[in-house]
C-alpha cells in the first residue's frame, strides 16, 4: 500500500514539473523554412580530439620509430590519413608533421536516422 502511494506522488510530482505547452492555430502558424538538404551520406568528417595530456609524434607509424616532438592537448592539429591505429598529423601549434597512435584519440559520433 505504501509503494503504491508512494509511486502515485511520484507520477503526480512528475506531471506538475512538466511545463505546459499552448497549441498555436493552425492559421496562426508560419511555415517552416527549407533547410539545405543533408543526409548520412555527406555530413563532413568529424574532428579528432586528444583524450590524454600529452602523445609523442613519430616519423613513422610505430612506436619504435624515432621521437620528433608532442602533440598537447591545448595544441590544434588536422590529420591527413590514417595506417592502421595510426594517424598521419600536422600539429598547426609547432609545425611539426608526424605519426600519433590513434589509441590516444576519439571521434565525435553523428547519428542519422534516415
Amino acid at each position: 500500500m505504501r509503494s503504491t502511494r508512494m509511486a502515485t506522488s511520484a507520477a503526480m510530482l512528475g506531471a506538475l514539473a512538466l511545463p505546459t505547452l499552448s497549441a498555436t492555430p493552425a492559421s496562426a502558424a508560419t511555415a517552416p523554412t527549407a533547410a539545405p538538404a543533408m543526409s548520412c551520406h555527406n555530413l563532413p568528417p568529424l574532428p579528432y580530439t586528444v583524450h590524454t595530456k600529452a602523445v609523442t609524434t613519430r616519423s613513422k607509424a610505430s612506436s619504435k620509430s624515432t621521437a620528433l616532438g608532442v602533440l598537447y592537448k591545448s595544441h590544434t592539429f588536422s590529420v591527413s590519413k590514417k595506417s592502421g591505429n595510426w594517424l598521419s598529423i600536422t600539429n598547426k601549434t609547432t609545425g611539426v608533421k608526424g605519426w600519433v597512435s590513434g589509441t590516444h584519440f576519439y571521434r565525435d559520433v553523428c547519428l542519422c536516422l534516415d
